[in-house]
This record gives structure tokens, sequence and C-alpha cells, in this order.
């Protein structure tokens, strides 16, 4: 049976694989038949995810997404040894609960910094010649932060939002190369980030924030399968877009 949604052959780079949604996705790549290069900071944290993922040739690659400079020559290299990339996506993020009376200059800086310098490094890294496949797929992971306002967010929606307005430009930018970008932007979903901005919360908090997804709240594989699907086939005539995954936050 023809599936439009196999990955087979497919080397995908996915960035924040040592946990929670990068992890996901990566599991999900690996059952859909791809390779996936698992990308973060920890290299047993990736060993971890590759212990839970389907065999295939995958690759822990460890690195700082702090150097941004050296992400493009850091691609050419990896792909010389892997292969040309058919997809990226970009997971890895910083996040802060803070209100703007304390938020410093230094912390908007280094959120930016991992969410949106290090997206844009890694796209200007895939489209090199050599380093990406005939045709690819950018997925970056936004946040419904990016299309609904909440007190003590402006920082890190401010970087997803940003995440939202780079994707358009750079589906327009890149199509003549047949590169894909779009974002997802998903709800709150339980993971070891949500858990840690969770605990600054009191529980009537976080019960007003899961009242607010009429379907309830989210799990890692809602959000690993909207970007399998943008990264294959059946993603093909999608470019800058934003598809929230938020069990319907963004209806209200």
């Amino acid at each position: 049976m023809h599936n439009p949604m196999a990955l087979d052959g497919h080397v995908l780079l996915v960035t924040g694989a040592s946990s929670g949604l990068g992890r996901a996705i990566s599991i999900l790549i690996s059952k859909l038949g791809g390779r996936v290069v698992l990308v973060a900071r920890s290299q047993e944290r990736l060993a971890e995810t590759l212990s839970l993922m389907d065999a295939g040739d995958h690759r822990v690659e460890p690195f700082d997404l702090e150097r941004l400079d050296d992400i493009p020559r850091w691609m050419k290299n990896l792909t010389s040894e892997v292969g040309p990339l058919n997809g990226l996506v970009h997971s890895a993020g910083l996040h802060v609960t803070m209100p703007l009376r304390v938020l410093k200059p230094s912390r908007l800086e280094e959120l930016m910094k991992v969410n949106v310098s290090a997206a844009m490094a890694l796209t200007k890294g895939f489209r090199q010649r050599g380093v990406r496949a005939e045709q690819g797929s950018v997925v970056y992971l936004s946040s419904v932060s990016a299309l609904a306002g909440s007190a003590g967010n402006a920082a890190y929606s401010a970087t997803k939002g940003a995440l939202v307005s780079m994707c358009r430009s750079l589906a327009m930018e890149l199509a003549p190369e047949q590169i894909r970008v779009n974002c997802l932007a998903p709800g709150w979903v339980p993971t070891e980030l949500s858990a840690r901005a969770g605990e600054k919360l009191e529980g009537s908090q976080l019960q007003a924030i899961a009242d607010m997804h009429p379907l309830g709240l989210g799990q890692p594989d809602d959000v690993a399968n909207a970007a399998a699907f943008l990264l294959a086939d059946t993603g093909r005539w999608i470019t800058g877009q934003t598809l929230a995954i938020d069990g319907g936050y963004t209806a209200h």
C-alpha cells in the first residue's frame, strides 16, 4: 500500500532532538523509514533518543547552536559524510515567562539567538550546494504564543512570532531553489520545557491554560505527526504557512 508520508531514503536533521518535541519528531521519522541526524548539546541525551528509534543509519551529532557563525560550515562537513539533507526541523529553543518589568536585554538576546538566529543560520546552511537534496523542506517549531498574546510572555512570543514572519519571506526567497519553509505552532504540550515553565504557575493557572484548549492538552506525537506531514510528499505544495497544532486554542 502506498504511504504518502513515507520517508524512505530521506535524510533529515532535527535540532533539539534530545527531548520533548524534537525527540518525538525524530522517533516518528525513524518509524516512517527516514534517516535522522540528531542534534543537541548533550550526547548522552541524544543517545537516549536514539535508543527509542526504529533501527536505521541514524547519526548522533552533538553541537551547540549558539555557535552561529560555524553552522553553515558544520553542515557542509556533516553532509559530506551523511549525504544531502531532504529536510531540516528546528525544534531546539528556549522558553521564559518573565514580566516586562524584570526582563533584561541580555535575556531577550539569549532567546533570540537560539530561537531565531540559529534557525536563520541553519536555513542558510541548508541551502548550500551539496548540503540539501534536489528538493527540501524546512520546518520551524514556533508556538501559539506567536498567534495569541498572554501576560509575561512577550519575550518568548517575540521570538516565535519572528519565526512565523521569517518563514513567509524565506518561503518566497527559496521557492525557486525547491525549498519549502513552514512553521508549526503548538499549543501547550506536556514536555520537559513546558514542565519547567509550569513550575512558576499555580495549579489554578495551569488549569486555566488547559481550559483554553477545547480538545484538551496535546501530546508530543500530535506535533510530530504534523512535522512529518510537512517533511513528506504530503506537504509538497505547502510553503510559507504556519499550522496551529493547538487543540483549538487559537479558535477562540
